[in-house]
């Protein structure tokens, strides 16, 4: 079990050097990255497409990449705003590590984007380990998923720095308790902003935007608690990188050396012993 440990501590410990130095070279020339997290389904490339459109509309140099495990429909969608966006197609694997998105975003980000958004894999348990080199990690859950989904992935909402529920036109028609939903929320993260969206009835359009603005022109992100507790814990739940805790002494955290496999929120196994990620791009 402490080999276990140990493998898992060291795999993400490289992914925390390498999304290091890729946060540092994409804020030298000022672009800032915003990692989207959130279940399948939740509504994340309906509401990207139009924060895209809101940004080209208000003159910000915007790009996107989405992650799917096949598939370019996201791609495809998002390129309807008329940005730059790139699909990366990860064969199996159920989240983006830093190096990945390096190599993908060498030799296609254009230098003047300023705003980096990328859609990770639809799942709350595997991305939630892994910093992309972001300055924004957002969690987005649509009122169809549950007031608990908070409490049932407590280190991805643990280590969120904003959270935005979606597709609210339909709250009431699913007797979604935003109330409890807000409690929840705070309880695994005190003090993280929640926002309410809709990109059917066009509700909270542009906050995501500018939240993103005001962490790029340099207004502090919020710091979850559970970060800062763990920073200087060593052992089993310490941090990696910058704010973004890993806690492998409760199943959170994913190891993968060749023939590793571990299951994603659906239930379905994941080997990371596979060749490297396919890669599809559009504009």
């Amino acid at each position: 079990m402490c080999r276990v440990v140990d493998l898992q501590q060291a795999v993400l410990a490289k992914n925390d050097g390498a999304a290091q130095a890729l946060r540092t070279e994409l804020t030298a020339r000022g672009t800032t990255v915003v990692n989207l997290l959130s279940s399948p389904g939740s509504g994340k490339t309906a509401l990207l497409e139009r924060e895209l459109l809101l940004a080209r509309e208000r003159g910000v140099a915007v790009a996107a990449l989405t992650a799917d495990l096949a598939t370019e429909n996201d791609a495809v969608r998002l390129s309807r705003s008329g940005a730059p966006v790139k699909q990366v197609l990860t064969d199996g694997l159920c989240h983006l590590e830093a190096a990945m998105l390096a190599r993908h975003l060498e030799g296609w980000l254009p230098e003047e984007t300023r705003l980096l958004f990328v859609e990770n894999v639809g799942n709350l348990v595997c991305p939630a380990s892994y910093d992309l080199g972001e300055s924004l990690r957002v969690v987005l859950a649509s009122v169809t998923e549950g007031e608990d989904k908070p409490l049932k992935y407590p280190t991805a909402f643990g280590l969120a720095q904003l959270v935005v529920v979606t597709k609210t036109d339909i709250a009431q028609a699913v007797a979604f308790d935003e109330a409890a939903f807000r409690a929840n929320v705070q309880r695994v993260n005190p003090g993280v902003e929640v926002v309410l969206t809709s990109a059917r009835a066009e509700q909270g359009l542009g906050v995501l935007l500018e939240r993103a603005r005001a962490v790029a022109a340099g207004a502090p992100a919020h710091a979850p608690v559970m970060a800062r507790a763990r920073a200087d814990a060593p052992g089993p739940g310490h941090t990696h990188g910058p704010g973004h805790a890993h806690d492998h002494g409760h199943g959170h955290g994913h190891g993968h050396g060749h023939g590793h496999a571990h299951d994603d929120d659906n239930g379905h196994a994941h080997d990371h012993g596979q060749p490297d990620p396919a890669v599809a791009q559009t504009r």
